[in-house]
């Protein structure tokens, strides 16, 4: 007899293998996002060095694109078109520099950190100068959606700058080249607007605007240098080696210095911009939630000022201490607003009954126009309806007998013969009123090629018309 060698698992192996299978497939999946995310085995630090190196400075041909770029921006800017300003921002040079100092800071190259600050300030001063020498000629100066959405960085514009930084350092450092990827950069940190945005402030001489748009600029230059130096140390990029350790020791120094003093005004910015878009969001679900689903609330206007912290709202009607000190209650669940001061306004003048007896009135007012209305296209059918009778009348009336059915053009060949001095002769039905009735009548329109005596004319006229008379067999036939 055989031995059963089928034994039970138990649930202590049966947990083992669950453990074993479940760190198998951790490990395979932990392998497969490494290999996939992997940028340092086709990095070329060397080449990136030397490729961020010869974009930094701003001469010669690249001096001239970025002056012809700047007024397609301004030009784009000045007439709200996005896709004016999209090209220029793709054929703009003005992130070599930017990218400079980056990666100098990240290496320790004082020289290149040096040449790319003096080219970032060429840079700006050229584009400025250029953008104000253009709204300065430019006989449009109302200020557009485009030129607006340039004075003030968001949150939003912050997160771009970040990830369009991160996305250019990684693109150049690849092996090769990714023009899409750079071009997309150029688009998408849009670099160019706020610098002509700079330029329209200071020829319409709006501080606030250019204040505004260079503070934009700044942000978004910031922090593509600071993603530029955030990816250079995680790639481990090479530092500069000084042969005087004392030097090299200065300026690392140096240049961590400039990094933390770069990142303090951009981690400012980041706190404020985000601190600045939580309140507007909580402002707008206070409106929705406390104001807009409460029936007996009429708003009418609303001013909302983070910078004052204040908010205004002006209600119709008059509104009731309850209400109001409820509202101020309900601010404070918000808690990036809860410390705003609340202004509620009521007006008696716009109260409900008012508003009710003001609609009653328009009410008879506009069922008063209607009802002209409906008279007056009542009269106009009725218009309609007798042009429409007399057009037919004048059409009886004017009805003839088609001069093809008549024998009208053998006749004036054979008038030809029979008269030889008769130049042309024409034919045709008119109508002709005596006042009392309308009558249409047959009437020849001889014209000859000799002019003779009275009497001599009246009787080849006279010839004439007997002999047409006989040939159309016409009861009367008239002579013009």
């Amino acid at each position: 007899m055989e031995e059963n060698t089928n034994q039970p698992i138990s649930q202590e192996e049966v947990s083992e293998t669950v453990k074993r299978d479940a760190k198998g497939l951790f490990a395979s999946i932990s392998k497969f996002l490494r290999e996939l995310l992997n940028i340092r085995t086709e990095t070329d630090k060397d080449q990136t060095i030397e490729d961020v190196k010869n974009d930094i400075p701003f001469k010669g041909h690249t001096a001239w694109i970025l002056v012809f770029s700047v007024f397609v921006a301004s030009i784009g800017l000045n007439v709200s078109s996005t896709a004016v300003v999209i090209g220029a921002m793709l054929i703009s040079p003005l992130m070599g520099p930017i990218v400079g100092v980056g990666l100098a800071i990240a290496i320790n190259d004082i020289d290149t950190l040096r040449r790319s600050l003096v080219n970032l300030g060429v840079m700006v001063g050229l584009s400025v100068i250029a953008a104000t020498l253009y709204f300065w000629a430019s006989p449009l100066t109302e200020l557009t959606p485009e030129l607006e959405a340039r004075t003030a960085p968001t949150i939003l514009d912050v997160l771009v700058a970040v990830f369009g930084g991160l996305a250019l350092i990684v693109a150049k450092s690849k092996k090769g080249t990714m023009p899409n990827a750079i071009a997309g950069v150029a688009i998408a940190t849009a670099l160019m607007p706020p610098l002509c945005t700079v330029g329209y402030g200071i020829a319409v001489w709006e501080p606030d605007f250019f204040l505004g748009a260079l503070y934009l600029f700044s942000i978004n230059a910031i922090f593509i240098a600071l993603s530029t130096f955030i990816v250079a140390k995680l790639l481990r990029f090479p530092m500069l080696r000084y042969a005087n350790s004392a030097k090299r020791k200065r300026t690392a120094q140096l240049a961590s210095l400039l990094a933390v003093l770069a990142m303090i005004p951009a981690s400012y910015t980041f706190y404020t911009t985000l601190q600045e878009s939580n309140a507007e969001r909580d402002y707008s679900h206070f409106l929705e939630d406390e104001i807009n689903t409460n029936e007996n609330l009429y708003l009418r206007k609303d001013f909302y000022n983070y910078n004052e912290k204040t908010i205004k709202l002006y209600f119709d009607g008059e509104i009731p201490d309850a209400v109001v000190s409820d509202l101020k209650n309900e601010i404070k669940k918000y808690s990036h607003i809860g410390d705003f001061e609340l202004s509620v306004n009521g007006n008696k003048a716009r109260g409900l009954d008012q508003v009710s007896k003001a609609y009653d009135r328009a009410i008879v007012e506009l069922d008063r126009i209607e009802k002209e209305n409906d008279k007056l296209l009542d009269e106009i059918e009725d218009l309609k309806i007798q042009i429409a009778g007399l057009e037919t009348n004048l059409r009886e009336a004017n009805k003839v007998v088609p001069v093809e059915v008549l024998p009208y053009f053998s006749i004036s060949k054979d008038a030809k013969i029979r008269f030889p001095d008769l130049a042309e002769l024409g034919y045709g039905e008119v109508l002709r009123s005596n006042f009392l009735k309308v009558d249409t009548v047959k009437v020849i329109f001889p014209k000859w090629k000799f002019q003779v005596s009275d009497s001599l004319n009246n009787i080849r006229v006279n010839s004439l018309q007997e002999w047409i008379t006989k040939e159309m067999k016409a009861d009367t036939l008239y002579v013009e």
